[in-house]
């Protein structure tokens, strides 16, 4: 099953490894008994789906997540492995795009007003007057 991220990207299947295990949370004796863990394992750096650019983009935004460049998600939601299948696919799928969506535009910075200083200023000054009305008075 490919999985479609963009209307102009679609990762094949054949770049996917699956690994199962026993999930653990409720389901009884189900639990015990089926592999409805879900592992999926890609690698943006060997994949042939994505041109250059995205896969450099790729690697340098999710960095983070990636061990030995290899992005692995997992899915433990349901009790069907099935289930849990589509559900990883989705992570990955909203992983690359937000990957590789266009940045916002930079923030300009501004300085505060008037208004948020005195403010700030004021609220800085009756916390200090709390602290110091909680000290013990002075011995006479």
């Amino acid at each position: 099953m490919d999985l479609e991220v963009s209307p102009t990207l679609t990762i094949p299947a054949s770049e996917f490894s699956w690994r199962f295990s026993r999930s653990s949370g409720p389901g009884g004796q189900h639990v015990n008994t089926s592999d409805s863990r879900v592992e999926l394992v890609w690698s943006p750096a060997d994949s042939m789906a994505l041109d250059e650019d995205q896969r450099q983009m790729l690697v340098t935004r999710l960095q983070r997540r990636l061990v030995s460049g290899v992005l692995t998600v997992t899915a433990s939601e349901q009790r069907s492995q099935l289930r849990n299948r589509e559900i990883a696919l989705e992570k990955l799928a909203e992983l690359v795009r937000t990957g590789l969506a266009p940045e916002g535009p930079r923030r300009r910075r501004t300085k505060p007003t008037k208004g948020s200083q005195r403010r700030r200023l004021a609220a800085k000054r009756q916390r200090s007057d709390v602290k110091r009305h909680r000290r013990r008075p002075p011995a006479e």
